[in-house]
């Protein structure tokens, strides 16, 4: 049987960490979005890392559509906050696993995911359409 060696030079305690040396890099190789968002609301938002974008606060105007499905490229437990007024460029990054999106402000509950035809996204228009009802703002932007 091999013995291994330790990962560092002094002991490690029992429940202690090992960590690298190496930075760690997140998200990498996955596809990103860059989209501005302007708050036109009167009080502040805080965004969550794992908040569904296309979901959030109302009075935050920015492409709906180019953010069905994604999360921001922050790291996880972390926010971005918008004071009344800011307008901020973020990038986003696509939910991984099954994406399937519930919850959050309930215009999609479903699958985010894009089929085996381009552009099929069977709950981006329903979301949309919902959105719109109730009152979130939206922006089209130009890629």
């Amino acid at each position: 049987m091999a013995t291994q060696k330790p990962h560092t030079a002094a002991k490690t305690p029992v429940g202690g960490y090992v960590l690298s040396d190496k930075p760690i890099e997140i998200n990498a190789g996955r596809p990103t979005v860059t989209i501005k968002v302007r708050n036109t609301g009167d009080r502040p938002v805080q965004v969550g890392s794992h908040y569904h974008f296309f979901e959030v606060n109302r009075a935050l105007e920015f492409d709906r559509r180019a953010a069905f499905g994604q999360h921001l490229d922050i790291p996880a437990s972390t926010g971005l906050r918008f004071e009344p007024g800011d307008e901020k460029e973020v990038a986003l990054v696509p939910f991984g696993g099954q994406q399937l999106i519930y919850g959050f402000s309930n215009l999609v509950d479903g699958w985010t995911g894009s089929g085996p035809t381009p552009g099929y996204q069977p709950n981006l228009d329903k979301g949309l359409e919902r959105a719109a009802k109730l009152g979130f703002k939206s922006k089209t932007q130009k890629p």
